[in-house]
């Protein structure tokens, strides 16, 4: 994890400490390690997360993985009065929206042989909910009436070789923690059907009794417009009752924007975001291109285990060094 060092980069290194010399008469174990590792891994995310000894039990989704343990979660960091303790307006959620295109995934040969051992229990989505809900989605083609911004507008660019032609995440705006169960993929650009999937999962993620969100996102000022609708004509996008969503872009982006996004949009006036630069998902995307390359050509299931342990891991070095 730590290395982000291939499994075929390992394992020649086995090979090598086995007989130096002469690596090659060393028997081909290659295939065993792939399929053992992925049990290895997800028998002790089982049970670390406390399902190991019981196997009758679900985890449920994102039940194998590790969250902020400071942003407020009614239930796991809140006391039980925290409505009469706290003003309301200092509960809130702050979470940033981001698209990584290096982590591409290209078409699996025979999609019907894949076997998965946690789908949807850490980070990633549950796929056959999310592809039931994008064939269920209107494809919104419209183009950016604000800033010529790349991945919207990439939105209808098309690659036949490629599953996946990116990832969406969403993680807190303050500690960059990545939000279980709210990863996509994108099938072209960064489509509204795509990110309104992921923002949904993180804003109902243990956010019960929660009034207010900020979500930060590079194309808030289009994103935010139509995203009540969407979510009403939706038979799989849900947000929890009397939430009240306050759209902004990060600084860096803003500066690309037009001058009227300035004082709806920007950080520096939103109350309670402090000093939030709201990039913090970029710094996260970058180790995550050094494993790219090799879970381009895994399958959906094997993919989807590696970026689930990474992002727990991420999340684990931001959870110790918070303490």
């Amino acid at each position: 994890l730590e290395c982000k060092t291939s499994a075929m980069s390992f394992y020649q290194k086995l090979k090598r400490f086995t007989n130096n010399a002469f690596p090659d008469r060393v028997p081909d174990r290659y295939r065993e390690l792939m399929r053992v590792s992925r049990l290895w891994r997800d028998l002790k995310h089982r049970k670390w997360f406390g399902f190991g000894h019981d196997t009758e039990l679900d985890p449920g989704e994102g039940g194998l993985a590790l969250f902020c343990p400071a942003c407020p979660q009614p239930g796991i960091n809140l006391p039980p009065d925290w409505k009469a303790l706290y003003d309301s307006n200092s509960v809130t959620r702050q979470y940033v929206i981001d698209g990584n295109f290096t982590a591409q995934h290209m078409k699996m040969n025979k999609p019907e042989m894949d076997v998965s051992l946690s789908d949807g229990k850490g980070y990633m989505v549950s796929e056959i909910p999310y592809q039931s809900h994008l064939q269920q989605s209107v494809d919104n083609k419209e183009r950016s009436t604000c800033s010529n911004h790349r991945a919207i507008n990439a939105a209808n660019i098309n690659k036949s070789n490629l599953q996946s032609t990116g990832i969406g995440a969403t993680a807190c705006a303050q500690h960059g923690c990545f939000v279980p169960h709210s990863v996509v993929d994108f099938q072209k650009g960064e489509r509204y059907m795509n990110t309104d999937y992921s923002i949904c999962n993180a804003l109902s993620y243990h956010s019960k009794d929660i009034t207010t969100a900020l979500v930060i996102y590079d194309v808030g000022c289009q994103w935010s417009v139509n995203f009540g609708s969407r979510v009403k004509s939706s038979s799989s996008l849900f947000l929890p009752s009397g939430l009240e969503i306050i759209p902004a872009v990060g600084k860096f982006h803003l500066a690309a924007h037009k001058l009227s996004c300035f004082p709806r949009y920007s950080l520096n006036f939103v109350k309670g975001a402090g000093h939030l630069d709201g990039e913090i998902l970029e710094t996260l995307w970058a180790p995550f291109n050094k494993i790219s390359p090799t879970a381009r050509s895994m399958t959906q299931a094997h993919r989807q285990e590696v970026y689930d342990d990474h992002m727990r891991d991420s999340n684990w070095k931001k959870l110790v060094g918070i303490g």
